[in-house]
């Protein structure tokens, strides 16, 4: 985790510990999500540090005026952060100082008239149903060790097979690995929230696999994927794995593992799956989140049409 500016004022730097150990014990929050954070509200105060020409203390907090914040918003532009990336710092600070307001530390209404910068609404990346299974194939050409090419293969069919995120199929333990046979698998997502997926005999196989072939025995509570030497698979290695793929089997940048998860919705869609049950798949707070894929399918048939059609041109 990243440390924050160490010359904070006593106060302030007694509060962002009050906070950071509130996401963690109260919220719930993941380590990915808290470092996430922590790094949104580090910038903010390494700014305000040098903006300052001191300290930064809960007393500055308060003094903040609009124009304040919006100098920090015009230094996060000026450096070419992302838009999305800002509009979540914004988000962070806002619950900053919500949590202060709460505790009786310190508040300032002008963080609140705040607006998020605009964003254009990006569509998620999918992979067509030829670009995966050709995917799922080459993964098990890339490792020379063939325990690792049966892992690579069972971590990429939870995220296409189940929807699962990177970090869902990776924070999987050795007790709950699906078996054959096994119909759902329950899966810890977002906020700790659980949810039920249903499980392919092929995506079960190929944990079964993977399981039989691997060296390392590990116990029930340890994780299931486990990398070259043992520890933990990260999911830095999973990108790296479909990197490979990319440059293998030439397949479009938007190959990356969070794109099965969205090709599995896409397909879903496609075959006929409803809104509601594939954002329950899925594990999205909002049916608007899912309905994304509408205009993704939207768009594919737009193209078939295009290629197909004798008058589209």
């Amino acid at each position: 985790m990243t440390e924050l500016p160490a010359s904070l004022a006593p106060d302030l730097g007694k509060a962002v510990a009050g906070w950071s150990a509130w996401l963690a014990e109260e919220k719930r929050a993941s380590e990915h999500t808290l470092a996430a954070y922590r790094r949104d509200l580090e910038g903010f105060l390494f700014f305000l540090q040098s903006y300052l020409g001191e300290p930064p203390s809960l007393a500055a907090l308060e003094s903040l005026k609009i124009k304040d914040f919006r100098a920090w918003l015009a230094e996060r532009e000026r450096h070419g952060l992302a838009r999305s990336s800002t509009a979540r710092a914004l988000s962070t600070l806002r619950g900053f100082y919500r949590w202060g307001e709460r505790q009786g530390l310190f508040e300032n209404a002008a963080v609140g008239q705040l607006r998020n910068p605009r964003q254009s609404k990006s569509l998620p990346k999918a992979l067509s149903e030829a670009e995966t299974r050709e995917a799922l194939r080459g993964v098990l050409e890339l490792q020379d060790e063939p325990w690792l090419a049966k892992r690579d293969l069972a971590v990429l069919l939870l995220l296409y097979g189940c929807g699962l995120r990177v970090g869902e199929a990776l924070g999987l333990k050795r007790a709950e690995a699906p078996t054959p046979g096994q119909g759902a698998l329950k899966v810890r997502g977002k906020g700790s929230k659980e949810r039920m997926v249903p499980l392919l005999p092929l995506v079960t196989e190929a944990v079964a696999d993977y399981l039989s072939a691997c060296p390392y025995q590990a116990g029930p509570e340890e994780p299931l994927f486990l990398g070259k030497r043992g520890g933990p698979l990260s999911a830095r290695r999973v990108q790296e794995t479909m990197a490979k793929l990319r440059g293998l089997l030439s397949l479009p940048p938007e190959a990356t593992p969070h794109a099965l998860r969205h090709s599995f919705a896409t397909h879903l869609l496609a075959g006929g799956g409803d809104l509601r049950t594939i954002q329950e798949l899925l594990g999205h707070a909002s049916l608007s989140t899912t309905q994304r894929y509408t205009a993704v399918d939207a768009e594919r048939l737009l193209d078939v049409y295009k290629k197909a059609h004798p008058r589209a041109g």
